[in-house]
Order: C-alpha cells, then structure tokens, then sequence
C-alpha cells in the first residue's frame, strides 16, 4: 500500500496478544500509516527446539522492515533457552535502549510528583554478552566486556537525545572506583564526549550513590546513560518509583533497525483475563512512531492517552481509590484512549513531537591509534584443592626460563606472599607470573614453555590472561607494589 511503512509485529505471550491487539486498535484508530508484518516469536517457538526463540524466516522481516513492534515473550523454565531481547539486539545492532520514566501526579500515585527521567542503557556489551564458564567445582565466571566503540556511541547517543529533546543534563553511573578498566574506559570515554556538548549539563555519580539518590530525588536528574546491566536495573527501578513499570515504553535503536516494546514481562498468570495494561507497549509504539516520522500522529496518541489517564480511566495495576474514577479492562482502556484522539490533558504536561526527530546516524567513532604493546607476563588460573604454601611451593618450582611467580590470589584476594590466614579460600587461584627481570617484557614462548612445565607436572591450569602494557601503561590490574 503506497505512503503506509512496514513494520514487524510479534504479538509475544501471556498477556502479550491482548495488549498487542490493544495497541493495534489505537495506532490504526489514529490513523497510523503503517502496513504489519506478523512473525511468531517465544515460548511456542522455543518448544520446537529453536533456543532463540525466533524462526529463522523471522529474520528476513525484520532486516526487510528495519522496524519491530514487539510484545513481551515467556521464556520457559530450564537451561538451554537463549534471551530473544539480547538476541535480537545483538543480532540487529540495537545498541541504544532509550527508557523514560515519568511521573503523573496526581493521577497516578507515586512519591515523586516531578520525575521525568531518561534512562539511556548500552544494550550489547557488559556481562550481557553472556560469556561464562565453569571453571572449577566451586566458581564460575562471566566476563565483563566493555569497549571504546561501544562506550563511544552510548555516550554520543545519550548526548544528541538531550540535545535533541531539549533535555539540559546528561548524567553518567559507573563503577570505576571499583572496576577501573571496564567502567574506568566508560567514564573516561563520557568525560571525552561531554566536551562536544558544551551546550549540555554533564556530571558523574558512582552507580550506588546515584541508584540512592535516583530513588530519593529523581528530579535531580534528567538523561543518565549507563553500561548494560546498571541500565536493566535501574531503569525498572526508576520506572516503579514513577508509577508502575507497566506504564514505561522502551525504544531499542541500532544504526539501520529498531526494536519497541514494552519494559514488563509476558505475566502469564494474567493472559485471558481483559485486565492487563497495554500502556508500556502503547507508549513504546509511540516512540516507533516517532522513529519513523509520523511525530503528528505520536503526538495525538500519547495525548489521548495522557488525556484517558488524567480523566481517572485506569487498570487495575494503577488503579487507587484515591486517584481513579473507573477501572477498565485491557480492551476499554484502548477504546477510552480512541475516544480522546484529537483532546489532550488538561493538567499533565502534552506531548510534541518535531518532524524530523529520529536520532541522526552515530556512526562517528574515534580511531584508536595504533600503541606499542608489550607483554609482560601471564596470569595462570588453577583449580587447586590445598591451601596457599603448598600452592606456592609447586609453582615456585615451575620458575626459570625467564619467568618467575610473583603473586598468588583467589578471587580477586593477594593470599600470597604475605597473606592473611583470615581470608576466606576456594579452589580457583590465579598465579602471575612475570619476567625475572623487572619491567622487561617477555614473549609467547615463554607462556609456551611455562605451560609445557605445569603440564608436565599435571597442574590442572584453568586458562590464562597475558599481562600488557599499552605505551608503557598498565593493561592489567596490578598487585601490590606493581
């Protein structure tokens, strides 16, 4: 149908065909110039034995269509069911997961009348990339991987929002105090970028601090930008203290694709009943409008609804005798919103909408020079069931050509030399290893051949980490009196 765009749409699990077909309602009542495109995707699909949830033929729509409305999945219980949000994102290149949460006082009861947050989540890297490992029988790992490209585009990302939504702060949450290589590059990357927005607020918070000043006195905040998980927490958090996570739409962005969706889950324990609330997914179809500039029509449906909320039209999940004046059901509320098309709130803020507002290409990312990178020894993990001095005594013997041990920990924790017989132990120990003479580097033959010696002498080594230097500057978390 000429002048209509194609979207994707997946109507999900539990209650997830009911406010689909909820929302439907109202984008087509609205006039939404939009021709779907249905794929099946979740629990039915993961029955049949494919672990991510989404037939492969799904894949042509949404790479065809570029756009995907999608309505909460369940994953059944059990090992071995991969998470379609963060395959799809993945796979997509959804690298932007944009949250807001807003207050609407007093219409809907919360203890911040004044929020209006933006959470701005990086949405493919962390320990979201799902990287673990049994290493031994008592520990497990799961990596955090963060890089410059990815900090760079979540950064830039979080600062053409405000700019472009005439926000005036962006706030960044790490944990560098802490992790001062993944969240130390992530700040140090916010702090570089801040500077091309003069125009623009910026600020720092430790994660923990402004996760407490987030619950307390949201309206200190405007834009925060976040690392993956950070961002998955917090944004729910910040989405309950508004009000109810079952009103906070979500907007995945990638450079070609996007992906809308509601924040809560499937809640199949309420699918058939009529009473679920269609509003996260309704107000994350008026952010896919937005995105693919119909703004006139995102502007009459978020109004509408502001206007049915105002009005006292509620579900039951934010439905108080105090601030409503009618509960309805999943169907009656999307009719109630049909039915204000065209009035907006009296008292709420109204929304607008600009032409021309989807965010520009992000594409520009910095070129990392090229640095001189030296290897300066090898961190060894081994499972090992004894203690610290017999540990120490048979990797001391595995000392020569070059190398020698220098420090013994378990997990994270120095027990050797000098530890403490206080410190609480597992079977994982990570063994560092450098050359014998200090500062000088050594090379892979030499990891080489320290390995042929453990192997020899059947030490059960885990993996193992090169320790670097990148322009002479450590890549690796020293010890003491490194």
């Amino acid at each position: 149908m000429a002048g209509k765009r194609s979207i994707t749409v997946a109507h999900g699990d539990g209650i997830g065909p009911e406010i689909m077909k909820a929302t439907l309602h109202v984008l087509h009542e609205a006039g939404a110039q939009i021709e779907i495109e249905e794929i099946q995707i979740g629990e039915q699909v993961y029955l049949r034995g494919i672990t991510a949830g989404i037939e492969p033929s799904a894949w042509e729509s949404l790479r065809r269509t570029q756009v995907f409305l999608k309505a909460p999945i369940t994953t059944p219980q059990g090992g071995g069911y991969r998470s379609l949000n963060v395959t799809t994102r993945k796979t997509l290149g959804l690298y932007a997961n944009i949250r807001p949460c807003v207050s609407y006082s007093p219409f809907v009861q919360t203890k911040h009348p004044i929020m209006d947050v933006v959470i701005v989540r990086e949405n493919e890297e962390d320990t979201y990339a799902g990287i673990e490992h049994k290493q031994t029988d008592q520990v497990v790992q799961c990596l955090k991987l963060i890089s410059r490209p990815g900090c760079e585009r979540i950064v830039r990302y979080a600062f053409e929002y405000a700019r472009q939504n005439n926000r005036s702060k962006v706030t960044c949450f790490s944990k560098d105090n802490i992790m001062k290589m993944t969240d130390g590059l992530f700040h140090k990357v916010y702090d570089e970028i801040a500077l091309e927005y003069p125009d623009i607020q910026n600020e720092h918070w430790i994660v923990d601090i402004g996760a407490a000043k987030l619950a307390d006195t949201p309206e200190a905040f405007d834009v925060i930008v976040m690392e993956n998980l950070y961002g998955d927490i917090l944004s729910d958090v910040a989405a309950q203290i508004a009000g109810s996570v079952g009103l906070a739409g979500s907007a995945n962005i990638g450079e070609q694709c996007a992906m809308f969706e509601a924040i809560h889950g499937s809640a199949p324990r309420r699918a058939g009943q009529d009473v679920a609330n269609p509003s996260g997914l309704l107000l994350g179809a008026v952010m896919m409008l937005v995105h693919i500039n119909q703004t006139e029509i995102a502007g009459r449906i978020h109004n509408a609804w502001l206007k049915t909320i105002e009005d006292g039209i509620h579900t039951y999940d934010v439905f108080t005798e105090a601030h409503s004046k009618k509960k309805v059901g999943t169907k009656d509320f999307a009719q109630a919103v049909v039915d204000r098309l065209g009035k907006r709130p009296d008292k709420l803020k109204h929304a607008s909408y600009k032409s021309g507002s989807r965010q520009s290409s992000l594409s520009k990312i910095t070129t990392t020079h090229r640095t001189k990178k030296e290897l300066m020894g090898v961190d060894l993990f081994i499972h090992w069931t004894g203690s610290t001095n017999p540990l120490a005594e048979v990797m001391e013997k595995m000392n020569g050509d070059g190398m020698k041990l220098t420090m013994i920990s378990n997990r994270g924790v120095k027990v050797w030399p000098d530890g403490f017989p206080e410190t609480f132990l597992t079977d994982h120990w990570c063994c560092r290893f450098k050359s014998e003479t200090y500062g000088t580097p050594v090379n892979h033959m030499h990891v080489v051949k320290l390995l042929e010696r453990l192997a020899k002498a059947s030490i059960d080594f885990i993996k193992t980490e090169h320790l670097y230097t990148f322009d002479g500057v450590l890549g690796f978390t020293p010890g003491k009196s490194e």
